[in-house]
């Protein structure tokens, strides 16, 4: 089992999940030319895809999903919160609707879906798995919940959002309503709240962290990696960024 990164952050979402023959897309917030290309750094076609999960609506995690949809014949997976919020999508685009609790498999994957608190019709984020090794994500969240915790402990692999610094946000430059937005339980995780939910979950098997979905402007990878490593008392260098350029290449789940 592995995972990799095409991007991360307020231009675009998208990660790559793959166990077994089964290869999925988490997101597709970039356009269909951006994503094509950023597979393609990955090595992957968007052919070999068997399908594209939405996490939410926004546009940053939405993007091309439905036109790489239709244009590939690809299943698209998402709440009914979801879908209502997106409207109707092309005629010839296979939606397989989902409950936030309820798990499901496609090809080789076991997929567990769960709800987060984010500003978003029905939002979840979701623990991958192959049988043996699982991988949580948890981006796009306010705060966190004893279900959040229970989902990602324990895991394998795990990606948490570091959106911001604190110090870093309120002292910035944004309106004070989108500050507001931000640092609310329906907004994002700052270092020190992603730093805290890892400090209460089993970490005994734990192979990768990567921090996710950072701020340029309210947070630096620095700060998220020492956030992070002070909890697992491991080097700063062992924790991943997932970065908005460059995404973050590979890393194979034993």
């Amino acid at each position: 089992m592995r995972f990799a990164f095409l991007g991360s952050g307020s231009a675009g979402n998208a990660l790559i999940v793959e166990a077994g023959t089964t290869k999925l897309l988490l997101d597709c917030g970039f356009g269909q030319r951006e994503t094509i290309t950023r597979l393609a750094r990955l090595g992957v076609e968007v052919s070999e895809l068997a399908g594209i999960l939405l996490t939410h609506e926004h546009d940053d995690h939405v993007g091309s999903a439905m036109s790489l949809a239709a244009r590939y014949r690809l299943p698209v997976v998402l709440t009914h919160g979801t879908q209502r919020a997106l409207g109707s999508p092309p005629e010839n685009v296979e939606l397989r609707i989902i409950d936030s609790h309820t798990p499901f498999s496609i090809g080789d994957m076991e997929i567990h879906p769960y709800p987060v608190p984010h500003d978003a019709r029905e939002p979840v984020q979701y623990v991958f798995g192959d049988g043996a090794r699982r991988l949580g994500v948890l981006t796009d969240a306010g705060s966190s919940t004893p279900h959040i915790e229970a989902m990602l402990t324990r895991c394998e692999a795990l990606v948490l959002e570091c959106n911001h610094d604190v110090d870093l946000l309120t002292r910035g430059d944004y309106p004070w309503p989108l500050k507001r937005r931000i640092l609310s339980r329906h907004g994002h995780l700052d270092n020190a709240s992603a730093a805290n939910i890892l400090s209460r979950l089993d970490n005994r098997k734990l192979q990768h962290l990567v921090a996710a979905h950072l701020s340029r402007k309210n947070n630096h990878p620095s700060l998220a990696r020492s956030a992070l490593a002070s909890i697992l008392g491991c080097s700063e260098d062992w924790i991943g960024i997932a970065d908005q350029e460059k995404g973050l290449g590979w890393r194979e789940i034993t």
